[in-house]
């Protein structure tokens, strides 16, 4: 199975966030949304689950 990566670095920010998630797609999707809502000050919802998978990567592994 395929690892899915969440990284901050891709979306420019005030505060420079270099957090990075990965994991199942799920998992990624739910951890990245309640980032972005907690530390960002977005609206965890479906619009933002969606905004969050369609950034999703694949993992590379060495």
């Amino acid at each position: 199975m395929t690892r899915k990566v969440a990284d901050c670095r891709a979306i420019p920010s005030d505060t420079n966030c270099t957090l990075t998630i990965s994991g199942t797609e799920e998992e990624v999707v739910a951890a990245a949304s309640q980032h972005a809502a907690a530390v960002h000050g977005h609206t965890d919802g479906p619009e933002l689950r969606e905004q969050v998978r369609s950034m999703l990567t694949d993992e590379v592994t060495a």
